[in-house]
């Protein structure tokens, strides 16, 4: 991977180290969950990493209004060339009980600093966001996204589910949702073929819905995830 240099390093270069090593630690990660730009968990607890070019007044914000969801709140930054006024910043963010990390990303190899981590805090947690963005997290099959990324589009639970079902009606043909849901694709096959959100599907009779041009058209901006579905509609197909 080439390296990243101040000038034109994005957020994503950020991510990729930073993956690998939550995942090297035991954690599963997923990126871009609920606004949230890297979520992990490991047992019961969730930590969520905030990324950032530089420190900014915008990143304190967001990064506190995460604590709402969990004590375990980290800033994710580009290791500083200069040291002087880190002082000060690694004092600020002990005050807002926020963690801190540092990426060496001009390096070969980018490396990961935990600097120090958040202290747990009595503020009141808001039980509804926190359960939301771990049942977002359970949702996908795997980590699709790259915390940081922007102008892109996020492969949401919802975005899988929708992927699922195109893949289904691409090989079988036109099903109902009964039949959908018997070959897994959840609880909401109903109600995402009637809401129709992306246009990707049509009525083609009472009760039976089938795959439209556009949605094969699109099917293809998601590779991984058409790979994986296809596969698994295959194995089903031949039982």
């Amino acid at each position: 991977m080439p390296r990243a240099s101040s000038k034109n390093l994005a957020e994503t270069d950020l991510y990729r180290p930073i993956h690998r090593y939550l995942v090297s630690q035991g954690y599963t990660v997923r990126s871009e969950v609920n606004n949230c730009d890297i979520t992990a968990t490991k047992g019961d607890e969730l930590i969520i990493i905030e990324l950032k070019r530089s420190m900014s007044t915008a990143l304190l914000i967001q990064a506190t209004r995460r604590q709402r969801i969990t004590d375990s709140v980290y800033v994710a930054l580009p290791r500083p060339k200069l040291r002087r006024t880190w002082k000060g910043i690694a004092h600020l963010l002990r005050r807002l009980e926020l963690g801190l990390i540092l990426v060496s990303v001009e390096s070969k190899e980018p490396t990961v600093e935990i600097v120090f981590h958040p202290v747990p805090s009595q503020r009141q947690k808001r039980s509804q966001a926190k359960r939301a963005v771990l049942q977002e997290m359970a949702g996908r099959s795997d980590d699709f996204n790259e915390g940081g990324s922007c102008r892109r589009k996020i492969v949401t639970t919802y975005r899988e589910n929708v992927i699922h079902i195109a893949c289904c009606l691409e090989r079988l043909g036109p099903l109902s949702p009964r039949q959908l849901r018997a070959l897994g694709t959840g609880p909401k096959t109903a109600s995402i073929l009637y809401s129709n959100f992306y246009g990707w599907f049509e009525r083609v009779d009472r009760g039976v819905y089938a795959l439209r041009q556009r949605g094969r058209n699109e099917l293809a901006q998601y590779p991984e995830l058409l790979q994986r579905y296809r596969a698994l509609v295959r194995k089903q197909d031949r039982l």
